[in-house]
C-alpha cells in the first residue's frame, strides 16, 4: 500500500496503549527486512534514516527504496526523518515525499527550540506531514549525532513546548541515550506518567535498543506511544554478514551476506514489535 503518516498510527496506539516500532535502515537489505517483519506479524510501522544515513545516501534514494517496497506491503509504512538536525534537512526530506518529520532542536535552549520547531511544523502541515520534536537530551552518539548529557524533559516545559510548536509527537528525555550502553541505564520512568499527566501529545522514547523489555514495556504503559531502535538492528546486520563472510571466506556475491544479515533483521525486528505490543494492530 501507498506510504502513510505516523499520525494515524500515533493516535491508534495512544488509544490502544500500545507502541509503534520505529526502526533506523541503512540500506535497502534493512528497509525489506523491516518491512517484512511488520508484514509477517501485521503491524504498522516506521522506517527511519538518520542525517549520517542520508550524507551516506539521498533522501531521495531511502525514500524511493521504503516507497518501492511498501506499495507491495499490507500494513501501514511511514518514513521518517530522525533526528533532522536543520531546517534545510528537513525540507529537503519533506520535499523527497518522506511522510514523517523530526526537528531536533533540543541542544537549542527553550525559545529557541520552540521557535525552530513551529517553522518545521508551518512547512510540514499544507502537505499533512507530522512533525516530532524533542526536549530533553538523549545523550550518548548515534551515526554523527552526539549528546554529552541526558537531560530530563521538564513538564513545565513540555506544556509550553507543545503550546508554543504545535508538535504531533515529542520524544522526551528520561535517562536513555543512543548508541552501546556500557552499563544499565538509570531511567525516570515516573517522569513519564508525570508527563502523560500533563499533555495529551504522544510521546516518544529515544534511546531503546539495549533495554530490558520489560523497561520498554513499562515505558509503554506509562504513556509511550513510539519507541525507536538502531544501534540493536546495526549489531544484527553486521554481526551476521560477518559470520557468513568468515563461514565462507572465498564468496563474492554481496547479495549472500546481505541475504543473511537482512534475515536476522528481520528475527530481530520481529521480537521488537512484539516488545512494542503492535502485532496485529495493521
Amino acid at each position: 500500500m501507498p506510504l502513510t503518516t505516523s499520525s494515524d498510527m500515533l493516535a491508534r496506539a495512544q488509544k490502544g496503549k500500545y507502541a509503534v516500532g520505529a526502526f533506523n535502515a541503512e540500506n535497502m537489505e534493512m528497509v525489506q527486512a523491516i518491512i517484512a517483519a511488520a508484514e509477517s506479524l501485521s503491524a504498522p510501522v516506521i522506517i527511519q534514516t538518520t542525517p549520517g544515513t542520508l550524507r551516506y545516501a539521498s533522501p531521495e534514494m531511502f525514500f524511493s527504496m521504503v516507497c518501492a517496497q511498501a506499495l507491495y506491503a499490507g500494513v501501514p509504512v511511514a518514513i521518517h526523518l530522525d533526528h533532522g538536525e536543520d531546517f534545510p534537512m528537513a525540507a529537503r526530506a519533506l520535499r523527497a515525499g518522506y511522510t514523517s518529520i523530526m526537528i531536533d532542536g533540543s541542544k537549542h535552549v527553550l525559545e529557541e527550540n520552540i521557535t525552530l520547531t513551529r517553522q518545521v511544523v508551518l512547512m510540514c502541515a499544507p502537505c499533512g506531514v507530522p512533525v516530532e520534536g524533542e526536549l530533553g537530551h538523549v545523550g550518548g552518539k548515534e551515526d554523527d549525532l552526539e549528546s554529552a548529557g541526558t537531560g530530563y524533559t521538564d513538564p513545565d516545559e513540555a506544556v509550553e513546548f507543545v503550546r508554543g510548536t504545535g508538535v504531533e509527537s515529542l520524544a522526551v528525555g528520561v535517562g536513555t541515550a543512543h548508541g552501546v550502553y556500557a552499563t544499565e541505564p538509570a531511567l525516570n520512568r515516573e517522569l513519564i506518567s508525570i508527563l502523560r499527566g500533563r499533555i495529551d501529545t504522544p510521546m516518544v522514547l529515544h534511546g531503546a535498543s539495549g533495554l530490558k523489555d520489560e523497561v520498554v514495556q513499562d515505558c509503554i504503559a506509562r504513556g509511550i506511544c513510539k519507541v525507536n531502535f538502531a544501534t540493536e538492528l546495526r549489531v544484527a546486520y553486521t554481526k551476521a554478514a560477518t559470520e557468513y563472510m568468515r563461514e565462507n571466506p572465498k564468496a563474492l556475491d554481496p547479495k549472500k551476506f546481505g541475504a543473511a544479515a537482512r534475515e536476522a533483521v528481520t528475527d530481530l525486528v520481529k521480537e521488537k514489535i512484539i516488545v512494542c505490543g503492535c502485532d496485529g494492530r495493521a
